[in-house]
């Protein structure tokens, strides 16, 4: 069914038609259900670890195979994106992540059998690449900022995952919270199949896959943009990993304190990403950045002293949760600005990617730092010294290519 060329003149005019809000809203609410089931197995490390018998890094490995899928299955799928469009993609992917999601709840119960399922719930996590450069073709450039962060707040499928899991296991049975998802995701490919809409003007590259990677790859601010994603969004998915671990070693905190403030934390992140998007539609993108890291810097320095929760540490954290929030909005709005349309999908499957195991790695190294040190202060003179690399080069090699590319347009 076409759309009507009089509304898709109206997305220019006025940012916001009929087929552009929907268009936002059945992105953020795909998004966010399969990142529900792609986070289906981290809340459930801890009881696994114990039904399976399962060594300290045989947990992490169980709980790590979905994220690196997830991150790098994002390469391809914003690739393919690019060339088949949000409607047939965002469907299939969540109707195959149907099959691991039921696979793990009837099916796994050994090591491998989890693993193998949490290869394939990996897909779940590569539909980022699919809703960018589907909400970036139906907004114009001085609202895509807000649009994208919008959609970007549907990695909070994670927090949903993080807050019932459990409880729904507890309470229904150990099958239930997949049974569960496995239907959402079955509800949402069928209404995604029947509304959602690629622009009929949208940009249909042409050549292989692997030459559109090859040709992302060459895009000047993609491993730039890779970087600054990885700060950002990686530091967001460190966080909300880690955190709880954290605050119960080094401030003896119970675990469902520490869960409730990593909680926290986890929303705060989320609710300030559409606020770095917005600022992005409102100042140039390049400052925002910069300030960004500049407060992630400081703020991971002061974590580093340790100092009393109540209220510096608590100041320190929730701080860094809104700079990391805004950060991984901005760097989005920065895409929507420095690639070309047809390019959009391609180059944010690297860009997530790079976000995405940007989180897996800084958990490992602060359990290796307190594992020789007994100290975790290192980890974040670590982190503080990263964000200022990565304020550094937002704020001159970024710079000269956001005003080469002022030029050329």
């Amino acid at each position: 069914m076409a759309e009507d060329p009089r509304e898709s003149m109206q997305i220019h005019s006025h940012g916001k038609p009929p087929s552009a809000r929907r268009a936002l809203v059945l992105a953020t609410v795909g998004f966010a259900v399969t990142f529900w089931a792609w986070a289906l197995l981290s809340p459930l490390g801890a009881t696994l670890r114990e039904e399976l018998s399962l060594t300290s890094f045989q947990q992490s490995l169980l709980v790590a195979v979905p994220v690196i899928v997830g991150s790098l299955g994002r390469i391809p799928v914003g690739a393919l994106t690019d060339r088949l469009g949000a409607r047939r993609m965002f469907p299939t992917v969540a109707l195959l992540t149907v099959l691991p999601v039921l696979y793990l709840g009837h099916f796994a119960d050994s090591l491998a059998g989890y693993l193998v399922g949490g290869f394939f719930l990996g897909l779940g996590g590569t539909t980022f690449a699919i809703g960018v450069p589907f909400v970036n073709s139906w907004y114009p450039p001085e609202r895509r900022g807000l649009a994208l962060g919008i959609f970007g707040a549907g990695m909070g499928g994670t927090a949903i995952s993080a807050f019932s899991t459990v409880q729904l296991a507890a309470a229904f049975g150990p099958n239930f919270p997949f049974d569960l998802v496995a239907i959402v995701l079955v509800v949402f490919a069928a209404i995604a199949f029947l509304l959602l809409r690629d622009r009929p003007d949208r940009p249909v590259p042409s050549g292989s896959m692997l030459t559109r990677l090859a040709a992302a790859l060459r895009t000047p601010v993609a491993l730039q943009l890779s970087f600054l994603y990885a700060v950002a969004f990686g530091g967001f998915v460190a966080f909300s990993v880690y955190l709880p671990s954290y605050l119960s070693t080094a401030y003896g905190l119970e675990r469902g304190d520490a869960a409730l403030r990593t909680a926290g934390f986890v929303v705060l992140a989320v609710a300030m990403r559409p606020v770095g998007g917005w600022l992005c539609d409102r100042y140039p993108p390049i400052p925002v950045l910069t300030c960004t890291y500049g407060a992630v810097t400081l703020l991971a320095a002061l974590a580093a002293f340790e100092l009393p929760l109540a209220p510096v540490g608590t100041v320190a954290f929730l701080g860094l949760a809104a700079a990391l929030g805004v950060g991984t909005g901005a760097v989005f709005a920065l895409v929507a600005r420095l690639v070309e349309p047809s390019r959009v999908g391609a180059v944010t499957g690297l860009v997530g990617a790079a976000g995405g195991l940007g989180g897996f790695f800084p958990p490992l190294v602060m359990g290796v730092i307190y594992g020789i040190f007994g100290d975790y202060s290192i980890g974040y003179v670590l982190l503080a010294l990263t964000a200022a690399a990565a304020g550094a080069l937002t704020a001159t090699v970024v710079r000269r290519q956001a005003a080469r590319w002022r030029g050329a347009s």
